[in-house]
């Protein structure tokens, strides 16, 4: 797919419960380059989500349609509800010049690094334990155990994939991590490859899936 780029798509992916989506707005809050790309999902809204902002809410039968249409960049299921990525909005957001964020997980990431002449630079967030990646979806679900352990036994699964992204860090601190993926972003923007500890990585991630 042949398309005039001129800004870059940054991609934020983490296992549920990790940070990527608050991280993701505290980005375009404090960069006013960045904007979101807005997914498109047929889950139910969480309390305080706004349509047409944190995504767009849809029937089935709508993203099928789409789908079908050959309307998104990439789409998965993910825990029984349906997510995609429209490529007309993200290549409009492009062609003004401005750099895209994405918060998709690594189903998405594998479909969008297949496409031929797109800009981007993937990011994957790793939380410092499992005590507190549990203690984070428990206060987002509103302590019902069983969606919180059916996020925990996913996790294994998501965390394999770590190694097909650029870059990996870690959400112990909420800005702190801000700070470590600006730098990367605008590292990336100049050209440069900010350096990883790949053994401190694997060395977490043994301790986080055993």
């Amino acid at each position: 797919m042949a398309i005039e780029k001129k800004g870059t798509m940054f991609i934020l992916s983490s296992p549920s419960g990790v940070g990527k989506t608050t991280l993701t707005k505290k980005i375009v809050k404090n960069n006013q380059s960045f904007k979101i790309s807005i997914s498109y999902t047929t889950r139910t809204p969480r309390p305080n989500e706004v349509d047409g902002e944190d995504y767009h809410f849809i029937k089935k039968d709508e993203f099928s349609n789409l789908v079908k249409s050959n309307s998104f960049f990439e789409h998965a299921k993910i825990f029984d509800n349906y997510y995609g990525t429209h490529k007309e909005t993200v290549l409009e957001l492009i062609s003004k010049g401005n750099d895209v964020l994405f918060d998709i997980d690594w189903q998405g990431t594998q479909q969008l690094k297949k496409i031929k002449n797109l800009s981007l630079v993937t990011i994957f967030i790793l939380p410092p334990n499992i005590k507190v990646l549990r203690e984070r979806l428990l206060n987002r679900h509103k302590d019902d155990e069983e969606i919180t352990q059916k996020r925990m036994n996913k996790f294994n699964e998501e965390v394999s994939h770590w190694d097909e992204y650029n870059y990996v860090v870690v959400n112990d601190e909420l800005d702190k991590c801000y700070e470590k993926i600006l730098n990367i972003i605008l590292s990336e923007k100049k050209g440069i490859k900010e350096n990883q500890d790949l053994n401190q990585i694997k060395s977490l991630i043994e301790e986080l899936t055993k």
